[in-house]
């Protein structure tokens, strides 16, 4: 993804991890665009990877390449802290 027109495409990310077989309800992605309709500089996606860890990564310009981590989940299930976008596609 990082290398297509899509890199800053939240839902590009979400769509291939769900081609990879991981359970979109398990996801969460913060949105493309800033309260101004502006690009964001950074876009966090996450999928929750068992009962106890997540998959969290992060792209865009102001992180230069892909990063991506396996951190321990949040209260209730969570991965991501902050507003994130519904999934609903």
């Amino acid at each position: 993804m990082w290398a297509s027109e899509q890199r800053a495409e939240g839902r590009a990310y979400i769509d291939a991890l769900v081609a990879a077989g991981f359970d979109r309800t398990a996801m969460q992605v913060t949105p493309d665009q800033t309260t101004v309709g502006n690009p964001v500089e950074s876009l966090q996606f996450s999928v929750r990877w068992g009962e106890e860890s997540c998959l969290v990564g992060q792209v865009g310009p102001s992180t230069g390449q892909v990063v991506a981590v396996v951190m321990p989940q949040l209260a209730e299930g969570r991965c991501l802290v902050g507003t994130t976008r519904p999934i609903d596609w």
